[in-house]
């Protein structure tokens, strides 16, 4: 799923001028990459809060035209009201198509139901970890990773190494050589 967002650049800084724009429907946002200034801009407040909503948002390239220039960025942060359904603060980071960059990814259980372990020992997958970090040029960024558990028992863990990684992504524990717990799996042995 591809997303565009449309931004202004701002020129008021501070917690006065964000206060002003949040009642007027935008949110305070910055645009940093390497090789560039960061850039204080403003986004539409719907259209940003219903997108982070969907969880691929967050490992999408997205397409944020500022001021009518088109440019390839990725969601790096953002901040919530404590208690209202408001976004306070989103940064972008803008990526070349050429250099790798590093992002967490979800990380799905799939075929869990139908392990022995689930079916025949009463037990349960739990994940450690929901998201994994990894390394991948902008157009290779899964929108998620899949931790296969079909053939887990009671009393298994899953490590980094269970994940199949797609073709140009990495895991960026792994090149570190630290194979990290990510699953266990719980019920009766028999």
């Amino acid at each position: 799923m591809s997303y565009e967002i449309q931004a202004s650049v701002r020129e008021d800084k501070g917690t006065g001028a964000s206060r002003r724009l949040r009642r007027e429907g935008q949110i305070p946002a910055i645009l940093y990459g390497e090789g560039q200034d960061a850039v204080a801009i403003a986004v539409d407040h719907k259209t940003v809060f219903y997108a982070l909503e969907k969880e691929s948002f967050h490992t999408a390239l997205i397409n944020l035209v500022v001021d009518g220039k088109a440019q390839q960025v990725i969601v790096r942060d953002f901040q919530m009201h404590p208690f209202r359904q408001q976004v306070q603060h989103i940064d972008f980071q803008a990526v070349q198509a050429d250099l790798p960059i590093r992002i967490r990814v979800p990380l799905h259980i799939v075929n869990a139901e139908n392990s022995q372990a689930v079916k025949l020992q009463g037990g349960r997958v739990s994940l450690l970890n929901t998201t994994v970090e990894v390394l991948a040029l902008p157009a290779n960024i899964p929108a998620f990773l899949e931790l296969d558990c079909a053939a887990v028992v009671a009393g298994d863990i899953l490590h980094l190494s269970d994940v199949k990684f797609p073709e140009g992504v990495e895991s960026v524990s792994l090149k570190r050589n630290e194979n990290l717990a990510i699953a266990t799996v719980t019920g009766k042995k028999r």
